[in-house]
């Protein structure tokens, strides 16, 4: 039984979807004025894993994150630039589409952008002006937080904290504009030469709050099963959509809302954020580290909780990929040999148990090192069985299935190429008989020209075996 933990309830909660074997789920996406940095990544990394997890399990997810493609910072970017908005946009989109995809990410059901549904954010601004929970003022709207009688809930605050919070946060322009200090725009007049739409009240932008109400609500429905995304996320963001949708619709916004930890740097766990500067971009560390490494660090924590970077803890990531990655080679090496054993029908109990420990561990709220627990455990079935002098080729074929598809869960993807050029054959085929003759130093050699070449090579009792660099 899939159980998850949901911030508005501050519970784990049995998780039902609105339609048996369906999930609707909602994950804020980026605001596209820069590369996305580490502490964005684990998000989409986080949810990606569970989305894959949720699929794993048989349900069909209906995945949609969001681009906010308008706004004050993609407008200072664009003067920094020189270019319009609409190109800073295109710019950091095609850039997180690039660096999610070497992040082996699976693509959105759908990627709407804000500026795309421009029709339904105002159509969405003037319901709530009719059923009275928004306002006009000197050609901005503003949603009366006061008056949707749940505000607070999702974040636990109370509306005295929260006009106190609104208090110390004076822009007294803005301030004078409003009916009450916790009142939230939806709709902002635009200066001159400044990007705009038309609209009843004003030519301008919207709010940033309303734009997920309006998207989730045109692609998923009225009511999503899953809403999701980045903890600092919870209060304003998440607390003004449940405010703006449910007024709308008159139903419930969204059954289960998650929320990642952040990504912490420094010796005192620092929330890595640009408004902190202290922020290292997905962009740059491509280029320094193995994406698959990148993944593994951000996968192998559970959501909830906080992740440190670091150098060591890349090293770490990297140390633990590499035994899995081993593993899952030995056992594909494994299957060109050619005399066979007898199917181990013990081995096949054992892996159907790690399994089905996985699932429990996992659907404790996606534990996922109790989960990766198991399939290191799994790993050291492999490993012991690869080591055999003979093994049979159903067994092979069966754990290799097993172990990759686990591990496909946290976006892992293994390549088994056994194709190389003459040359290299030769070279392998030289150096098997110098170690056969004992000429060590030789053997050392074509060692050393072969890794130079890009071939590392593994001595096992069933002969040398191979990968590409």
């Amino acid at each position: 039984m899939l159980k998850i933990f949901n911030t508005l309830t501050k519970n784990k909660e049995e998780f039902v979807p609105q339609v048996a074997g369906q999930v609707k789920m909602y994950v804020c996406g980026p605001t596209v004025y820069n590369y996305i940095h580490l502490g964005n990544a684990r998000s989409i990394v986080a949810f990606d894993t569970i989305r894959r997890y949720l699929e794993y399990r048989g349900y069909q997810v209906d995945y949609v994150s969001n681009f906010t493609d308008v706004g004050d910072k993609i407008i200072k970017a664009a003067q920094e630039q020189q270019l319009t908005s609409q190109q800073i946009a295109d710019k950091y989109i095609a850039a997180y589409q690039a660096d999610t995809k070497a992040l082996n990410v699976q693509s959105a059901t759908k990627s709407p952008r804000a500026t795309e549904n421009m029709v339904e954010i105002i159509d969405l601004i003037a319901d709530l002006i009719a059923r009275g929970f928004a306002y006009e003022s000197a050609g901005d709207v503003y949603y009366r937080a006061r008056k949707f009688k749940k505000y607070g809930q999702l974040s636990g605050q109370d509306l005295a904290d929260l006009e106190l919070g609104a208090s110390q946060r004076v822009d007294v322009q803005d301030t004078a504009k409003k009916e009450d200090p916790i009142d939230f725009a939806l709709w902002k007049k635009a200066p001159e030469n400044e990007i705009s739409w038309p609209s009843p009240w004003s030519k301008g932008r919207p709010g940033w709050h309303i734009e997920c109400s309006a998207m989730a609500n045109k692609y998923l429905g009225a009511t999503v099963d899953i809403h999701a995304g980045g903890e600092d996320l919870i209060f304003p963001h998440h607390e003004n959509e449940i405010a703006q949708s449910e007024v709308h619709t008159g139903q419930t916004f969204a059954h289960y809302w998650m929320h990642n930890g952040f990504v912490t740097i420094g010796e005192h766990g620092e929330k890595m954020s640009k408004s902190l500067h202290n922020f290292v971009t997905v962009h740059e560390l491509l280029q320094q580290v193995d994406p698959q490494v990148l993944r593994f660090f951000m996968a192998a924590t559970q959501y909830r909780r906080p992740v440190q970077y670091s150098q060591t803890s890349l090293a770490d990531a990297q140390t633990k990929l590499q035994h899995f990655q081993t593993a899952a080679k030995n056992l594909y090496f494994r299957l060109q040999d050619e005399a066979f054993g007898d199917f181990d029908a013990q081995l096949a109990a054992e892996v159907t148990q790690l399994e089905q420990q996985f699932q429990e561990h996992m659907d404790d709220d996606f534990n996922v090192q109790n989960g990766l627990s198991d399939l290191y455990e799994m790993m050291r079935l492999v490993n012991n069985y690869v080591a055999r002098d003979q093994v049979n080729r159903k067994s092979v074929e069966q754990l290799l299935n097993k172990f990759t598809e686990l591990l496909g869960i946290f976006g892992l993807e293994f390549q088994f190429d056994n194709n190389v050029d003459q040359e290299v054959e030769g070279l392998i085929q030289e150096r098997d008989q110098a170690r056969a003759d004992k000429d060590f130093q030789q053997s050392d050699q074509l060692r050393d020209q072969l890794r130079a070449m890009g071939i590392i090579l593994e001595d096992t009792p069933q002969g040398t075996r191979w990968h590409k660099e």
